[in-house]
């Protein structure tokens, strides 16, 4: 199967927008499945004065500002909302958008952001016990009917949210690569795992382990989507790759410096065909949709380099 290919950007690393706006435009007009973007607060390693746009005003711009491609947050931290008015809020946007949203959550990871707006950011394990209840209420709410859920965190009495989403159904991307509690809530709720910084080999390895959690709730592996967010390093010479990479690292310094380090880390590095070459290894592993990080908001001309070079030679447009 072919997979399906978007483009995901790290909102909070100066996303202002005019670059949306671009980006929408480069996305769409290319011929991508998607455009998804992070949910954070913040840059992440030490630029808090970088700009960056609230996720769901962007979103909610994506749903009249775009008319073919599908959207959403990789991934919402349940640290930042409460489910129930996280669901409302994503139905009014699918809404919005005529149905395609897509909506990722996850535990939530960054405890510098949380520290610094005063947000809890509570153990590892009470964290992914909010998540496991956090998907259980989006998905009642999404139900059409009166829903009870007594559990220790987000329990509903007789709740009922509407509209719903406007196929009836809300796509749930759970995202994450924890074997022991993660995998287990995919298997459980999710119709998408997504998941990210895995080598060929330990992405072969989670999904044996997704495949067993899928065993035990007695759910068959296949009706689960998987998808990838995956950074990626483009050029169609050396020098433009490289003059790209340094670019990149830049604007986050804890990318791997050359191409050795990206490959090692399962990033995408190198010509359109290295990059098609990689992308026909993850397909061969199961990925169904790819979504390629850009690190650099502002190159545009890397995503039209990716929809004429790489797109068609996938089969994806």
């Amino acid at each position: 199967m072919t997979p399906s290919v978007g483009i995901m950007i790290e909102g909070q690393e100066g996303l202002t927008w005019e670059r949306w706006r671009a980006l929408a435009r480069a996305v769409e007009g290319g011929g991508y499945e998607s455009l998804f973007r992070s949910d954070h607060l913040t840059g992440l390693f030490g630029e808090p004065r970088r700009a960056a746009l609230d996720t769901w005003a962007s979103l909610t711009w994506l749903a009249t500002g775009t008319s073919r491609i599908r959207f959403g947050p990789l991934v919402c931290p349940l640290t930042f909302y409460h489910p129930a008015l996280l669901a409302k809020r994503a139905a009014a946007v699918d809404q919005l958008s005529g149905g395609r949203l897509d909506l990722g959550v996850g535990a939530g990871w960054h405890e510098p952001e949380h520290r610094m707006y005063g947000i809890p950011f509570p153990s590892m394990r009470e964290r992914l016990d909010r998540l496991e209840c956090g998907v259980r209420v989006i998905r009642a709410l999404g139900e059409g009917r009166p829903v009870t859920l007594a559990q220790p965190y987000y329990p509903l009495v007789e709740a009922e949210s509407y509209p719903l989403p406007a196929h009836g159904h809300l796509p749930l991307i759970v995202g994450g690569r924890g074997e022991k509690r993660t995998l287990r809530i995919v298997a459980e709720h999710a119709d998408e795992w997504n998941t990210t910084r895995l080598t060929f080999e330990e992405y072969a390895a989670r999904c044996s382990v997704l495949a067993e959690h899928c065993r035990a709730v007695r759910r068959d592996p296949a009706t689960i989507r998987r998808s990838l967010m995956v950074p990626v390093i483009v050029g169609r010479s050396a020098s433009e790759t490289a003059a790209r990479l340094e670019k990149a690292r830049a604007i986050f310094p804890r990318l791997p410096e050359d191409a050795a380090g990206w490959r090692g880390a399962g990033f995408l590095h190198g010509s359109p065909a290295d990059v098609v070459a990689d992308l026909g290894r993850w397909r061969e592993l199961g990925v169904q949709r790819v979504m390629l990080q850009m690190i650099d908001q502002e190159d545009l001309a890397a995503i039209e380099l990716i929809a004429r070079e790489v797109l068609p030679a996938l089969g994806s447009r």
